[in-house]
């Protein structure tokens, strides 16, 4: 490509889209343009940069060496000239008529969304929030491509290349229903072993965790009876059964059905984080966003 005289700022706003999408059909979609526009462009796009850019491929087209090259330096491109051209009037939350994409597992729902939300309703009314499932392999793409707002992730395993905010910190208790007869006050070491666990595993299936790692390196083992994939759920189970659970100190905190103990075992917390693209970094809205939540956990 000898100089930008070539270029159409539409060819580059339909390789963006794709090189994110590497499918003809839902580019046309997304840019609402008909498919043989679409091939159009992709044509001319291929004559300008003397290469293919997107073959077809088993599940749909797959990109080129050179097309791999260009998709992070145009997606900047782009981010840089949207930001350029925006209306640099400040953001007021009372007139807004946003839709923020959360992503939360039902721990963050909890901890974070749910502090914010009361707040959230009273100071920007005319704005909508969607929780979507958190899958932390996802993250990353999701949010290159505009699909969520934010995350909220465990600062440990977050996706690198994103922006973070580290949102507190959390350690763990060992719970139990109130009233329940061996955690009337702390137990020993070998009286935590003898009772009956459940467990968070959030894949599904698991019945080893940090905890099991903690008593591991002390050569103990404790009962890990049940295995359930959401937090919220294990709540239920303790307040009807004598099983217990170590569990984030914040899941539990001002619950009157659950009798919450320090735990004979040491066992590392975590930090919870919020994260977010680099293309809504310097975005108003997405800055108020993000104040607003952190003021709230």
């Amino acid at each position: 490509m000898n100089n930008l005289r070539q270029l159409d700022l539409n060819l580059l706003v339909t390789l963006d889209v794709l090189l994110a999408e590497h499918n003809v059909t839902r580019a046309a979609e997304r840019l609402n343009f008909s498919q043989p526009s679409i091939s159009v462009h992709l044509a001319k796009l291929r004559d300008i940069f003397g290469d293919p850019l997107l073959l077809p491929g088993p599940r749909g087209m797959r990109p080129t060496a050179r097309a791999d090259e260009l998709r992070e330096p145009l997606r900047q491109a782009l981010a840089a000239l949207e930001q350029a051209v925006s209306p640099a009037s400040p953001f007021d939350p009372a007139q807004a008529s946003q839709t923020w994409r959360v992503a939360a597992t039902d721990y963050g729902e909890s901890t974070i969304v749910l502090p914010a939300l009361n707040g959230l309703r009273s100071a920007a009314p005319g704005t909508r929030l969607a929780v979507l499932e958190l899958v932390p392999p996802r993250i990353a793409r999701q949010a290159e491509q505009g699909e969520i707002d934010l995350a909220f992730h465990t600062s440990e395993g977050s996706p690198p290349g994103l922006r973070r905010r580290m949102l507190f910190t959390e350690r763990y208790v060992l719970v139990g229903r109130a009233g329940h007869p061996r955690l009337k006050k702390r137990p020993t070491l070998a009286q935590f072993c003898k009772l009956d666990h459940v467990i968070v595993s959030p894949d599904g299936g698991g019945f080893h965790g940090v905890t099991d790692e903690a008593l591991a390196e002390a050569g103990l083992a404790r009962r890990v009876v049940l295995s359930v994939p959401h937090f919220l759920f294990v709540r239920s189970v303790l307040a009807n059964t004598d099983l217990v659970a170590m569990l984030p100190s914040r899941l539990v905190r001002d619950t009157s059905e659950l009798q919450v103990v320090e735990p004979p075992v040491e066992v590392a917390g975590y930090e919870m984080a919020m994260l977010w693209h680099e293309r809504c970094h310097r975005d108003p809205a997405h800055q108020w966003l993000r104040e607003y939540i952190a003021k709230s956990v």
